[in-house]
């Protein structure tokens, strides 16, 4: 017997039997709101299969996917990428370590090919592997069974909602070629886009580009039918139902029932209206998040060091947030929580401590296997080249000069020459660290906190 918060009992089956209604409700209620006739499901398809791409769909998956006749959950992602055997080998001592994944694939026969792939007998391919349960970028966390599609027009023409989980580099190009695949429909479908990059867009005027803008570019879908979803989440923690919360930015049209719907008891969906300005902070964490990782390898994780690094690194963020929002106060809770998950097991994070320690370089790129697409470097280069520019100009806090607003941003300088220029090893974050000169990062804030920073066609907003 279960018992709820009052103390109430109940059978296992009475909880199953409810839990059931309940979601089935919630899906018959995003049905009608988009006006599905009945023996039409409700068709969701996943574009892109990162880990957090391959969790979202599989929690849509585990929750709506039983009701075959109202709901079809597939997954999108590109076929022939192959496995290697380090990882063939890696992926079958999981497989063997969980008798419930070891089950489930002797029930569908998929068993052998994993030890023929353990061996070198055999090739295994990304799209084969997700079919069972398996994302190439979090192979430790085995995901239910998913319905791969490879072909993009198959899985997008007749979609009703689209999750984007692609990269933000990839976000265009990809969306271009979905537009083509959209242009005969008579309605476009809802799409939620989980992408934290960022570009920078110096004309015709200096502007940040997020991936929910490169998708209305790219497919002319209504504003009020995307919606980012972004927080400080962990893919497979999340899978693993550990206690997570996120908030689903938008139009109030659809982002209210989208988070209704999106909601679990592990996975508390909020909402907000301000879309862009939620999605471009997610892509500024992470250039911070390299930098942390950087100090954490180059101290041995002294946690002297890397609380004088968040010290500094938040002031700039904070910093910069003036620039963009214009109350940016709002934003301090959701920009700190995505800051402080990243920092602490986020893959830029990962990535800046194992620049640090050698393990990887920065000729390998920046999309790096078992990990995915590194965003916080693309986000870099977009940060520091969109406050360069002399139109947004700033008075020097000491001297009657304007100044770009990079030039009170000395962490976002030295990451730019580590990691886009390669002038400086990674060590050069400690030396600017421990540079005399810097400002108390306390100044830095009271500097935004007293100006009228705002600048709102940086965000693509007009000034009121």
């Amino acid at each position: 017997m279960s018992a709820t918060a009052d103390g109430v009992k109940y059978s296992p089956e009475w909880l199953v039997k409810h839990s059931n209604v309940s979601v089935e409700e919630k899906l018959d209620e995003l049905r009608r709101l988009m006006g599905k006739a009945e023996g039409d499901p409700l068709r969701i398809v996943g574009v892109g299969a990162g880990a957090w791409g391959s969790v979202f769909v599989a929690m849509l998956q585990d929750s709506y996917g039983h009701l075959r006749e109202k709901a079809v959950v597939r997954i999108w992602r590109r076929s022939g990428r192959s496995v290697d055997r380090a990882t063939a080998e890696h992926l079958f001592e999981v497989i063997n370590a969980r008798e419930d994944v070891l089950r489930r694939l002797i029930r569908r026969c998929a068993y052998l090919k994993y030890v023929e792939g353990r061996l070198g007998d055999r090739i295994l391919f990304a799209d084969e592997i997700l079919r069972d349960g398996f994302c190439l970028n979090m192979i430790d966390t085995p995901l239910c069974p998913l319905k791969v599609v490879t072909n993009l027009q198959e899985a997008v023409w007749d979609a009703d909602i689209v999750v984007n989980g692609l990269p933000s580099t990839e976000t265009r190009v990809v969306f271009e070629e979905i537009s083509r695949y959209w242009r005969d429909r008579k309605t476009m479908p809802i799409i939620v886009s989980l992408s934290k990059g960022v570009e920078a867009e110096l004309a015709p005027e200096p502007r940040i580009l997020t991936p929910t803008q490169m998708i209305q570019r790219a497919t002319g879908a209504p504003v009020e039918n995307i919606l980012y979803l972004g927080g400080p989440n962990i893919a497979s923690e999340i899978y693993n139902n550990e206690y997570a919360n996120a908030r689903l930015c938008g139009a109030e049209k659809w982002r209210k029932p989208m988070a209704k719907f999106l909601r679990q008891p592990h996975f508390i969906v909020w909402d907000n209206g301000d879309l862009v300005t939620h999605e471009v902070m997610g892509g500024l964490k992470n250039v911070y998040a390299i930098g942390a990782g950087m100090v954490a390898g180059l101290t041995n994780e002294s946690a002297t060091s890397k609380s004088v690094y968040f010290a500094h690194c938040t002031s700039e963020m904070i910093f910069i947030t003036h620039l963009l929002a214009k109350e940016p106060e709002k934003l301090a809770g959701p920009l700190l929580a995505d800051t402080y998950v990243t920092l602490l097991k986020g893959r830029n994070a990962w990535y800046g401590q194992k620049l640090a320690n050698g393990e990887l370089s920065l000729e390998m790129g920046d999309s790096i296997k078992g990990k995915g697409m590194i965003q916080g470097v693309s986000a870099v280069k977009a940060f520091y080249e969109l406050l360069s520019e002399p139109s947004l100009s700033v008075k020097h806090p000491e001297e009657d000069r304007l100044i770009a607003p990079v030039q009170l941003c000395p962490i976002l300088r030295i990451l730019y020459s580590i990691l886009i220029k390669r002038e400086f090893p990674p060590q050069a974050i400690l030396e600017a660290l421990r540079d005399e000169t810097m400002h108390d990062p306390r100044e830095r804030i009271e500097i935004a906190q007293t100006h009228a920073f705002y600048k709102p066609f940086l965000l693509g907003q007009q000034q009121l």
